[in-house]
């Protein structure tokens, strides 16, 4: 098998990230357009952290950090590419982002209903909190 590279995006790369998540990610985000993975570009340009084999992508993992809080989204793998420590390699990367960034948890969005993702971020070291709960708005048109 060959090297996994694990490298940030790129804005080039932006059609070929949307069109990944809706093969590869579970559920969809109201972000999940061209203007939006831009915006997360131009902001944080190391955040959206991607691996690729051979120069095919094959996981992505979005590791946000505000100053206060170490934020995880998109973990998602290539569906062929599962169980070959992707997934694992892309966290990684992430906690060694925010460890140096100077965070002291990560925390994971992670869908109920998604049952190999908890799997995944379980075996990962993540434990599910049960007195916390997301609430959401959107905002604007």
């Amino acid at each position: 098998m060959s090297e996994l590279t694990i490298r940030p995006a790129t804005t080039p790369e932006i059609p070929a990230l949307l069109a990944f998540w809706a093969r590869a990610a579970e559920g969809t985000s109201i972000s999940d357009d061209p203007a939006g993975v831009a915006r997360l570009i131009e902001r944080d340009p190391e955040a959206l952290i991607v691996a690729e084999r051979e120069g095919v992508l094959v996981g992505t993992v979005i590791a946000g950090w505000d100053g206060w809080r170490a934020s995880l989204y998109r973990l998602a793998v290539d569906p062929d590419q599962r169980r070959r420590g992707i997934g694992a390699a892309l966290l990684a990367a992430a906690e060694r982002r925010f460890t140096a960034l100077g965070g002291r948890r990560a925390d994971a969005m992670v869908l109920e209903r998604n049952e190999l993702g908890r799997r995944t971020w379980q075996a990962a070291g993540y434990q599910r909190e049960e007195q916390w709960r997301r609430w959401v708005k959107p905002l604007g048109a």
